[in-house]
């Protein structure tokens, strides 16, 4: 009788993230943690400024988020501290920060000083930002030597999710599109203290599309009720140094547009929010992965660049989500590719077309193994 195989130990993963600006990278890093945790792995997150995760994961610094610890990244360069840790399977250097070099000479001293410098050092992964852009597919996974230091002779791998089965794929939970399926909108928003009445609700997460006012003017003209929730932060700034929107209630309403401003919002709320939304604004890397799997019509406001060299990338998401002529216009207006003009019909008239087009995208998406299985599939095959 054959024995039945049994999964493999859980690794010990250290996840390096320095937060630049806008906490994307402090998201995508804890959305990795918790997925990589919550299929056997332990997780050490070293991060420099984690005050995010107070509102974004609760629990997660006090140390109840089960299979990880998040650390400070002031300790991955104390050798004192160093020196009683664990050494960990594999490395992540999320968005091209580097590990600090105390870190990377403890680790090789350890090893040399135990007689293991045949054997395999920790799995170094260079984990990348999210695009669509064919290049993604060429490098992922490309092997980039050590050429010097304490890790002389090593080798770190490019990581690129992405949108094809040539790339690491994007970070999912296994449960997502049940857990959304069940989701009560009513009950959500109550909780909030949202005074819905049935209108069309609209997140707005967005930085300072110039787009923005002329999207406000067309929501109170339109024929349409519509509930704008906004998100704290940037978002919220825009919209309140807007005349004559700013310097108003925390619940206001003009013509047929109604504003509610949201407290920050943890990453299981962000998700209620796009699930509970018929259309939806968002930003970066995250967000637009939520998107996606939310299957809710939306637009993405990339992040600008002072060359436009985002506009290519812009241009190849679109391509890949499969966006027809008034989804891309309404793209190009928002992210500034194209001037903004009065009297374009924003909404109304394609939301059904574009949630199409989202779900259509999305179907296929999930074809694809995730992001987190993908790295621990790499990794494992490496070792």
């Amino acid at each position: 009788m054959n024995t039945p195989l049994l999964p493999p130990p859980p690794l010990l993963w250290d996840v390096f993230c320095r937060v630049v600006d806008n906490l994307g990278d402090i998201g995508v890093c804890w959305r990795l943690a918790v997925n990589l945790a919550t299929r056997g792995q332990q997780v050490r997150l070293w991060v420099d400024d984690p005050s995010a995760l107070h509102w974004m994961a609760p629990g997660a610094l006090e140390g109840r988020i089960p299979g990880i610890q998040v650390l400070p990244w002031s300790q991955s360069q104390q050798t004192d501290v160093l020196d009683k840790c664990p050494m960990a399977d594999v490395w992540i250097e999320a968005f091209g920060c580097e590990i600090a070099p105390e870190f990377i000479a403890t680790c090789a001293h350890s090893m040399g000083a135990r007689g293991l410098k045949d054997l395999k050092h920790p799995a170094w992964i260079n984990l990348e930002y999210l695009t669509a852009e064919r290049f993604a597919e060429r490098s992922h996974t490309l092997p980039s030597p050590v050429m010097n230091g304490p890790a002389c002779g090593w080798t770190k791998y490019f990581f690129y999710p992405g949108f094809t089965p040539q790339t690491g794929g994007l970070l999912r939970e296994g449960n997502r599109v049940q857990q959304q399926a069940l989701f009560d909108r009513c009950d959500w928003l109550q909780r909030l203290g949202i005074p819905w009445q049935g209108e069309r609700l609209v997140s707005l997460f967005c930085y300072e599309p110039p787009a923005l006012g002329e999207f406000l003017r067309q929501l109170q003209e339109d024929t349409t009720p519509t509930r704008l929730l906004v998100t704290s932060g940037r978002a919220s700034e825009a919209l309140k140094n807007l005349s004559p929107i700013g310097l108003q209630p925390l619940s206001i309403q003009r013509g047929q547009l109604s504003i509610s401003y949201l407290p920050p919002l943890s990453q299981a709320d962000f998700d209620h929010l796009l699930w509970a939304c018929d259309f939806n604004c968002v930003r970066g890397e995250d967000s637009l992965v939520r998107a996606l799997w939310a299957g809710k019509p939306f637009v993405w406001q990339i992040y600008p660049q002072d060359d436009n060299a985002h506009h290519d990338k812009l241009q190849a998401f679109l391509d890949m989500l499969g966006a027809d002529t008034t989804l891309r216009n309404l793209h190009h207006i928002w992210n500034s590719v194209t001037p903004t003009t009065g009297g374009r019909p924003w909404l109304q008239p394609n939301l059904d077309a574009w949630q199409v087009i989202t779900r259509t995208a999305r179907e296929r998406l999930l074809q694809m193994d995730d992001l987190a299985s993908q790295l621990i599939a790499f990794v494992w095959k490496k070792r």
